[in-house]
């Protein structure tokens, strides 16, 4: 899950039924989910956006939310399928009420909502696209408006993607196979624990803002996208406007974690 704060949503949409048409791990602690609207009705969506889950707990209304990570080959589009990643918290309600879900059961959601999306008035020659854990699963829903643009008017794309291990590279085999086919696309993995064997020419160890140098970040052709784990993004903000790239080239996107909703009388979004 990668999603803003949804106080700064100014409305809550409609809901709307969602049925689970399957899933399957990712990673130990993360789970992939596809969705359809039990209504019947289609989905739109622009790459970056997120759903929110609404489900009741302990007496209060509660609402998470989830980055759409459907790949859909015609973005501008409507959907049969609303895919999400789901990262297992310890205690989380969210993970309860997913991680026992069954194929064919029905939860409540609303949106899409959120910003985090590709501008079609950048002219911007390359992106830089930066996230940890589930923070890559907008990356997914835009490879197929990626694709385009790299076709079109010859875009660079990297993706850079912080991970422990190989076991953690959600989608990893995905975004492998994209960069093999699309020469101006490239798939940096960062491993902060163990590196991947046999390990591929893009590979990195470390943190993702420590590989920052070696992309030479450049205010004249550059603009960055950021999401996931919110010390990550803060410490590439700051090192992206150090390469002097203006804060209107570099969107940001974290988690948030839940306070305690009977004691703030609320419910905002989380990962769990």
């Amino acid at each position: 899950m990668c999603a803003p704060d949804p106080l700064a949503e100014p409305t809550v949409q409609p809901t709307f039924p969602i049925r689970l048409l399957g899933a399957r791990m990712l990673a130990p602690t993360v789970r992939h989910m596809a969705f359809a609207r039990a209504d019947g009705a289609p989905f739109r969506f622009i790459p970056g956006q997120f759903i929110q889950i609404h489900f009741e707990h302990e007496g209060a209304m509660l609402r998470r939310s989830y980055s759409v990570a459907t790949r859909h080959g015609d973005p501008a589009g409507p959907t049969d399928t609303i895919e999400i990643a789901v990262s297992y918290v310890e205690g989380g309600p969210a993970t309860r009420l997913l991680s026992n879900l069954r194929e064919g059961e029905i939860v409540t959601a609303s949106g899409p909502y959120g910003r985090f999306c590709l501008n079609d008035a950048d002219a911007n020659a390359r992106y830089l696209l930066i996230g940890t854990g589930t923070g890559v699963t907008p990356y997914r829903a835009m490879l197929p408006v990626l694709e385009g643009l790299m076709r079109e008017r010859g875009l660079e794309v990297v993706l850079l993607f912080g991970a422990r291990s190989e076991a953690e590279l959600l989608y990893g085999a995905e975004f492998d196979a994209f960069a093999d086919a699309h020469p101006g696309f490239t798939f940096m993995p960062c491993f902060s624990r163990v590196p991947r064997a046999p390990a591929r020419p893009a590979d990195r160890t470390g943190y993702v803002q420590d590989q920052l140098a070696a992309l030479a970040p450049d205010p004249a052709r550059d603009i960055a996208y950021l999401c996931g784990n919110p010390n990550m993004v803060d410490a590439c903000f700051e090192r992206l406007k150090g390469y002097g790239l203006p804060i209107t080239h570099i969107r940001r996107e974290k988690y948030v974690s839940p306070p305690d909703p009977k004691r703030l009388g609320l419910a905002i979004a989380s990962p769990g």
